[in-house]
């Protein structure tokens, strides 16, 4: 069987999610990617000194030439892109919001890979939206790209179940896994002609907003699984977090949660107090049900397991203490 049509590919990304795509479109060999595009390095650590970002590092290990434009509203920028004669755009997670003037300017156009079954999950927090709204799966798509919020047709979907468990993190990571070989198969559909576009139905699409801080605040009168679920969808960032009076200091400590299960009933306690705290974890009172939390860090400390925690600091956690009082 001949080999596949080789592309002229330009690549657009920036975080690591978007390195490991291009490591697998350099591991495979089979297109000639001819630039990397990615954002511009930004001020980052306590020195606030400019950082790569984790594509122009892989691109620039490889060999491969790195552009870094604010944007493409200058002519300039675009007249530079037409002039590398690339067949296609590969963009994944890019940050930046292309115009149609550059979708146009690739031969067979730009194509996008989405971390969701699309049209399911629209937007910057497919991820976490996903597991915040208890979806049983998610997925990649890979789609060409048109001028709306990722609303192209769709070339590749494939799934990816989504455990009681599974936090943000480790479904990024396994979707990034899924990824490199979706768009290898697209790319290849492409190449030889064969791609069958799937338009997308927009009555079946949600959006996903981007997430704010401000989300991560517990609201103890909401059900355990609403929280639990939320929990898990802002793991690594922001973590969700409660307040807890610090007797000691007068202030309230803020607590973060990093792991926790559902367990039935709340003895009808006030939603946010503490059922029982012992080794198997610190059982905290819901609008509906309860939360069994296993893993919490206090302010300037390191995340622990409920147990360590206990061992230090039992009273501040005894039964009928309150999270997110007033």
């Amino acid at each position: 069987m001949a080999s596949p049509a080789r592309l002229r590919l330009i690549f657009a990304g920036t975080p690591a999610f978007a390195a490991q795509h291009l490591q697998a479109l350099i591991d495979s060999g089979r297109h000639d990617i001819v630039a990397v595009y990615t954002q511009p390095d930004r001020p980052a650590g306590r020195g606030k000194k400019l950082h790569a970002s984790e594509v122009k590092r892989c691109a620039e290990a490889a060999g491969l030439p790195v552009y870094q434009p604010q944007n493409f509203r200058e002519e300039a920028e675009r007249q530079t892109l037409a002039e590398l004669n690339a067949d296609l755009m590969a963009v994944v997670a890019y940050g930046l919001i292309l115009p149609q003037a550059v979708l146009d300017i690739p031969r067979l156009g730009c194509v996008n890979v989405h971390a969701s079954l699309l049209p399911r999950w629209r937007g910057a927090a497919p991820i976490q939206r996903a597991i915040e709204a208890g979806d049983p799966e998610t997925g990649v798509t890979i789609m060409q790209m048109a001028a709306g919020l990722d609303t192209g047709d769709m070339l590749v979907k494939v799934r990816c179940a989504i455990g009681d468990s599974d936090t943000a993190a480790d479904l990024h990571d396994r979707l990034a896994e899924l990824g490199g070989p979706a768009l290898l198969q697209a790319l290849e559909q492409l190449a030889t002609g064969t791609a069958t576009p799937e338009v997308q139905d927009d009555a079946l699409s949600n959006y996903a907003a981007k997430i704010d801080k401000a989300e991560a605040l517990v609201d103890w009168q909401q059900s355990a699984t609403d929280i639990q679920r939320r929990l898990r969808a802002f793991i690594p960032f922001p973590v969700c977090y409660t307040t807890l009076h610090n007797e000691q200091t007068g202030s309230d400590d803020r607590v973060k949660l990093w792991a926790a299960s559902v367990v039935a009933g709340n003895n009808g306690a006030e939603p946010g107090s503490i059922i029982s705290a012992d080794r198997s974890g610190i059982r905290i009172a819901c609008g509906e049900d309860s939360l069994l939390v296993g893993s919490l860090q206090l302010p300037g400390g390191r995340a622990m397991t409920a147990a360590e925690l206990l061992n230090a600091r039992a009273e501040q956690f005894s039964p009928g203490t309150r999270f997110g009082a007033a």
